[in-house]
């Protein structure tokens, strides 16, 4: 039994529920769990060492923030977007990161710092071809950006906006073609940001927003589309 289990077995059945679905989560963001993956109680529970009932609970929890479904007779898989949650997210991302471009000036060194470094990771990423690296690096940028707002509170409403997005990635057929275009405009942002042009960062975000959801909500009704035939 590793570190890690030993201390969710130690923890009470809600927080070692919470603690199983931040892990589920994060493996969404990071493409591990793609949208329609069965999530199944007894090998998850074996992997994370955890109880089933305490998986089931995690899972529970996943379906309340909208990133798994209970699908009856067949149990938990995680969810496939439909176009009404991508316009919910992309409206949820223009309060998040627009309002954190404008409070900026209040970021610390550290936060703006962190913008820089996933910017970076994402540059280097792209340049090795690793392009579902470079998806997990990108959200993680935007992430930092309403990090600079000093919530933790929002960071970790954030995190679930996060997963979400990485479900709506996942229908993409051609990640390097979809990936690939993003990666120099979270570059401007940064740069706008960190040189105090604050105005002009949030025009770019809007613009970056505004196109994202665009191909985002086109892809999600293809694949839902071709899921019907």
């Amino acid at each position: 039994m590793t570190d890690d289990e030993s201390r969710l077995k130690a923890q009470p059945a809600d927080v070692a529920a919470a603690s199983v679905a931040d892990q589920l989560r994060e493996r969404i963001s990071r493409g591990e769990l793609p949208p329609g993956i069965p999530l199944r109680d007894a090998a998850l529970a074996t992997d994370l060492g955890v109880s089933r009932n305490t998986l089931r609970e995690a899972v529970r929890l996943l379906v309340h923030e909208g990133l798994a479904v209970h699908q009856l007779y067949k149990g938990a898989a995680v969810k496939q977007l439909e176009v009404t949650d991508v316009h919910d997210i992309y409206a949820a991302r223009r309060c998040f990161e627009l309002r954190a471009v404008e409070e900026s000036v209040y970021a610390t060194e550290q936060a703006l710092d962190g913008l820089e470094l996933r910017v970076a990771k994402a540059e280097q990423e792209a340049a090795a071809g690793r392009w579902s690296e470079v998806g997990t690096w990108s959200l993680g940028f935007h992430r930092a950006v309403v990090h600079l707002l000093g919530s933790a509170r929002l960071d970790r409403f954030f995190d679930t906006i996060v997963a979400q997005l990485r479900l709506a990635f996942a229908e993409f057929p051609r990640e390097p073609e979809f990936q690939v275009q993003w990666v120099p405009r979270d570059r401007e942002v940064c740069d706008l940001l960190r040189s105090g042009h604050r105005a002009d960062a949030a025009a770019a975000l809007r613009q970056y927003l505004d196109d994202s959801e665009r191909e985002v909500v086109d892809m999600v009704r293809a694949a839902a589309a071709a899921r019907q035939h």
